[in-house]
């Protein structure tokens, strides 16, 4: 077929291919614009020959590019998307609109388009543009379960009305009873599925799974109304550490622990209304609350292994008494004591003689006093005075973490963790197996997997607990660098400093934020 010819050149098509003849050269490659523009179906695709051949004559036509097809489709990769293309001159679209438009749907039929498609105004089609013509549903993603969980009431001071703070009135034990709700699950639902332009279905992701975290031993959770409700199966003190909501023993003592009730040992919470008497001690898994208002004097052991400790009337320690927390410590004074707790000391009024150590110790800031003694924190100490006008040697310590040991620290237990996920799997394939035939089981088979499942569910808990152990040192080791010493009002000549291994004894009375910076104090 003959595309364009006059005594200069010809321009033919042959097999959807395009080819120029020069039957004599001189014809000005600019002018070749305007036949382009004639011809929107002629798609150049060798500009070097065809001004090579422009430039003599040429015995046989040679290949300049190819011939489009009036209209054409493309679909992207993830077939989502088709695109029309119009290779037409104007004057023949708007001359031809109704054969153009059943050409159009021919080629969508043809491309087995049949979902999606959009309306083209063809008034308005511009020659070789791209228009989208069809467009597929995408599927949608289910919405993520949804968890919620009783509030505890936050340990923190509670604001009197003139505005200031009373770290000794605290919301420390939250009591519940048997059948009460501890929180519910919204299950994560189905996502809703899509379609391609072929009108094929595209599966959509399910939303994601978020566990109820608790207890077994003392929460159940049921179904209702399309959720899961979380109930306690018994009365007593409700926690919620490493993320696990659990209802834990309360022992309740009305008066002191002394002579009457000997020491105490107890595998939960302790709310004692007295004072613990000197030489006497109380050990506990969970919280201990102590809220007799002259405190303790002369105590040999407060400890909580799994929970935090609230003191209400203070430590008078005699060079004698420990207190020992799993989580924090929270007292209105502190006299000759040591108090060890893995999270904070929060302490009200004043710190004298004591030997403190947590991950930050606390007082209040426009009255606490730490006086004598040695403060020894991971992250920050913060008080309105250090030392006295007496200079007794008051040491105000942080202890940086060392990066290259806790992410030692963190690979190991990350594998400890992954071995132990990894045994949950073996176990719980063990365990569906034998529940396939769990009607034929004899007692002593029946006991068998009771034992199994009971040992998953201490895998499961110990792996929670070692994946609590690597967020918390991820954690800290956010922190890292950040370690500061705040004293507000005045730390007296005599203060010990130290951050890392970077100290200094102040020699003046100064007041502020010590920190390191450029890797030394800024004292």
């Amino acid at each position: 077929m003959i595309i364009f010819t006059n005594d200069l050149v010809e321009i033919t098509e042959e097999n959807e291919k395009v080819f120029i003849k020069t039957v004599k050269s001189g014809f000005p490659l600019k002018d070749f614009d305007a036949i382009l523009r004639s011809n929107p179906r002629i798609k150049l695709t060798n500009f070097a020959l065809l001004k090579s051949a422009l430039n003599k004559e040429t015995i046989e036509p040679v290949e300049i590019g190819y011939w489009l097809p009036n209209i054409s489709v493309e679909i992207s990769k993830d077939k989502m998307t088709a695109s029309l293309f119009i290779h037409e001159t104007i004057e023949m679209i708007r001359e031809n609109k109704e054969k153009l438009t059943s050409q159009i749907n021919e080629a969508l039929s043809e491309y087995n388009i049949t979902h999606g498609i959009l309306e083209l105004d063809v008034n308005k089609i511009v020659p070789g543009k791209a228009y989208l013509i069809a467009e597929g549903t995408p599927p949608i993603k289910g919405e993520d379960a949804v968890v919620k969980y009783l509030e505890i009431p936050e340990r923190k001071p509670i604001i009197r009305e003139d505005g200031k703070a009373d770290y000794f009135e605290m919301n420390f034990i939250y009591e519940i009873k048997e059948g009460d709700w501890l929180g519910e699950k919204i299950p994560a639902q189905p996502g809703i599925e899509g379609k391609n332009i072929h009108g094929e279905s595209i599966p959509a992701l399910a939303g994601k799974d978020v566990p109820l975290k608790y207890d077994q031993k003392s929460a159940y959770e049921v179904e209702e109304n399309g959720k899961m409700i979380l109930y306690a199966k018994t009365s007593g003190v409700v926690e919620q550490r490493e993320g696990v909501i659990s209802v834990n023993n309360h022992l309740p003592i009305e008066g002191d622990v002394g002579i009457e009730t000997g020491n105490i040992k107890f595998d939960g919470s302790v709310t004692i209304k007295g004072t613990v008497m000197n030489g006497y001690s109380v050990i506990a898994t969970g919280d201990i609350s102590i809220e007799g208002a002259e405190g303790i004097s002369g105590a040999k052991l407060i400890q909580s292994t799994e929970g935090d400790i609230f003191i209400k009337g203070g430590i008078f320690g005699m060079g004698v008494t420990e207190v020992d927390a799993s989580g924090s410590i929270f007292v209105k004074h502190v006299n000759d004591a040591n108090l060890f707790a893995k999270k904070d000391i929060v302490i009200g009024k004043y710190s004298l003689g004591s030997y403190l150590v947590a991950n930050s110790i606390l007082l209040d800031e426009n009255k606490g006093k730490i006086i004598g003694g040695k403060a020894v924190a991971k992250d920050m100490i913060v008080t309105a005075v250090a030392g006295n006008k007496m200079e007794r040697k008051t040491e105000l310590i942080i202890e940086s973490l060392n990066k290259k040991e806790a992410y030692e620290i963190i690979q190991n237990k990350a594998a400890l963790l992954k071995s132990i996920q990894e045994e949950i799997i073996q176990l719980t394939s063990k365990i569906n197996q034998i529940i396939q035939y769990k009607d034929r089981l004899n007692d002593e088979q029946l006991r068998g997997l009771d034992q199994l499942e009971s040992e998953v569910a201490k895998k499961e808990e110990h792996a929670q607990h070692i994946d609590f152990e690597i967020k918390e040192l991820m954690q800290n080791l956010k922190n890292v660098g950040k370690e500061q010493i705040v004293v507000k009002k005045e730390a007296y000549p005599g203060t010990y400093i130290q951050i890392g291994n970077k100290s200094s004894i102040l020699s003046r009375i100064t007041q502020g934020t010590f920190l390191l910076e450029f890797g030394e104090l800024n004292i």
